[in-house]
């Protein structure tokens, strides 16, 4: 079969020819039709993800859209989709013909949703949608900030604070067509990441009193103007580091205003959490009321796709296969 494989960590994937799968008990054979490419299959093919790479050569991918070839409880030809139970993190992933993972990982699905919609709603989709309905428990009394909102991600944030009735919310990023996709999306107010004066522009765009929730894949310096733009007692939830891996953050800043950060990973959330929350999305999606903007690479074209992820693309990235 064929199938995407890293040979070396920090080389990009390319097409190869191997054995198919085996599917060993309580597993099912899947021949994935959609893969998202995901920042963690970028970073876990250069050695910089904090769970360690796979050994070499390997399958990458860390989710799926297809069907069901074989199984002991689903039939074949069940619709799912499927992450975790290590796929594309600890041994072989999705990006192929055929791929092995655990039943209880899978969610079947059903066929309002195209394959590639209902890809953009896992990793990505959850990733900005867990952390305003699950972590920070945002209310309609909330003032909503999105950092990195140009992104799947974040406008995965910014569909959710609408969804739940955010009293403001504000998209932060610096690509100008991605924050006005985050306005018709359902941000109140823009704020491009290279204002002058970064904290006074997300306060005024918060109105005023400034965010009372944070969403934070970037980390570095605009967290830090996040964190003085901040109302007293907002909760952040960090989820990445997109802007660089530390920030330099005064003691006397969140002790003063008494600040709640919050750690966010997708890996961290219960299975059961995790399973209902991507099946409350997709419903939204099918809906129409979320959406995301989506390109579509083939698996033969997978180095290019994996070239663009790399380089922090606005759209969703799918290999369809």
């Amino acid at each position: 079969m064929k199938a995407a494989r890293i040979k070396e960590l920090g080389r990009p994937p390319v097409v190869r020819e191997i054995d198919p799968p085996v599917r060993g008990q309580g597993q099912a054979l899947i021949a994935p039709s959609a893969v998202p490419l995901n920042p963690i299959d970028i970073a876990t093919s250069t050695g910089r993800f904090y769970g360690g790479s796979p050994p070499t050569p390997y399958t990458p991918g860390s989710e799926a859209v297809g069907k069901i070839v074989e199984a002991e409880s689903l039939a074949p030809g069940t619709r799912v989709y499927v992450t975790g139970d290590g796929l594309g993190r600890k041994r072989d992933g999705t990006l192929a013909e055929l791929a092995v993972a655990a039943e209880e990982v899978t969610v079947p699905l059903t066929d309002d949703v195209s394959d590639e919609l209902a890809g953009a709603c896992g990793t990505a989709g959850l990733a900005g949608w867990l952390p305003i309905v699950w972590r920070a428990q945002t209310t309609r009394e909330d003032r909503v900030l999105v950092l990195g909102a140009t992104g799947a991600v974040g406008l995965a944030a910014v569909q959710a604070a609408r969804i739940v009735g955010a009293a403001r919310i504000v998209a932060a990023g610096r690509r100008p067509e991605g924050l006005e996709l985050a306005r018709q999306l359902g941000a109140h107010e823009a704020v491009n990441l290279d204002a002058e004066d970064l904290p006074a522009a997300l306060r005024d765009a918060a109105g005023g009193g400034g965010p009372t929730v944070v969403i934070d894949p970037l980390w570095g310096e605009p967290l830090v103007a996040a964190l003085e733009a901040a109302a007293p007692g907002a909760r952040i939830v960090q989820l990445g580091q997109s802007a660089g891996a530390t920030a330099e953050i005064a003691s006397a800043l969140v002790r003063g205003k008494q600040l709640e950060i919050l750690g966010y990973s997708n890996l961290e959330v219960p299975e059961e959490a995790h399973h209902a929350a991507y099946v409350e999305l997709v419903g939204h999606a099918c809906e129409g009321r979320v959406s995301f903007p989506i390109e579509t690479y083939s698996l033969d074209r997978v180095t290019e796709a994996w070239e663009r992820q790399a380089a922090g693309p606005g759209a969703k990235l799918i290999v369809t296969i």
